[in-house]
């Protein structure tokens, strides 16, 4: 992995709750791209106390691009500049993210710094979209929640923003109890998985997490060794 000595990853969490299996998932996230050799910086927005509301602030001048953001703006700028590549790990609320992600992209990947320019300061950066969500991965929703979020964060937010490759990793079975959409449109709650099975569960779901982590560095490696050769 000497490929990736010096390089640098934001890993971004989004979840209030420090036990939560998304925060878990962002942890085994850091050393896993931590023991790939990359310098990683953990931005917990709900620990770091991250207002996701947009201020006038930070935007003084939204038609200015080269106007002064708020400090807390430019503090997150300087974090996501400084990152070869990003994770975002979150759970999927309404096929979509949770306001506290939302948020920091509205307020950080600001007009004038993420978009506007003829060369976008993040182009070249690469970034891996990983979802949680309660739906069972049998479920008929999951492809449909895959392509809206494939939609709106690698086309409508990422290549926007000049991102060299955006992915999304979308992690179903996130519940301990199996979620579903029955016939009539209504939530189909099961029950609760228990001892070995919650293990073995649990298991595999940390496998697929590191998979997508695995072929996100794959591909990155592969490309940064095919620009300097």
């Amino acid at each position: 992995m000497e490929h990736n000595r010096n390089r640098t990853a934001l890993v971004v969490l989004a979840h209030h709750r420090s036990d939560s299996l998304t925060a878990h998932t962002a942890r085994r996230t850091v050393a896993q791209l931590e023991a790939a050799g990359y310098t990683v910086d953990l931005l917990d927005l709900h620990a770091e106390g991250f207002d996701p509301r947009m201020t006038v602030a930070d935007q003084p001048d939204w038609g200015n691009r080269d106007k002064l953001y708020s400090a807390e703006a430019r503090e997150h700028m300087r974090r996501l500049l400084a990152a070869d590549l990003v994770v975002a790990v979150f759970p999927v609320y309404w096929m979509s993210l949770p306001a506290v992600l939302k948020g920091w992209i509205d307020r950080v990947w600001n007009y004038g710094f993420a978009y506007g320019r003829s060369k976008p300061r993040l182009a070249g950066k690469r970034i891996l979209w990983l979802g949680l969500a309660g739906a069972t991965g049998s479920d008929d929703i999951i492809e449909p929640m895959r392509k809206i979020l494939e939609d709106q964060l690698n086309t409508g937010i990422a290549y926007y923003c000049g991102f060299e490759h955006a992915t999304v990793g979308l992690l179903p079975d996130a519940e301990e109890r199996p979620q579903t959409i029955g016939a009539g449109g209504e939530l189909v709650i099961g029950d609760a998985v228990a001892g070995a099975e919650r293990a073995a569960h649990y298991t595999e779901f940390d496998r697929r997490a590191a998979e997508f982590v695995a072929e996100f560095v794959a591909g990155s490696a592969a490309e940064a060794a095919q620009k300097s050769a």
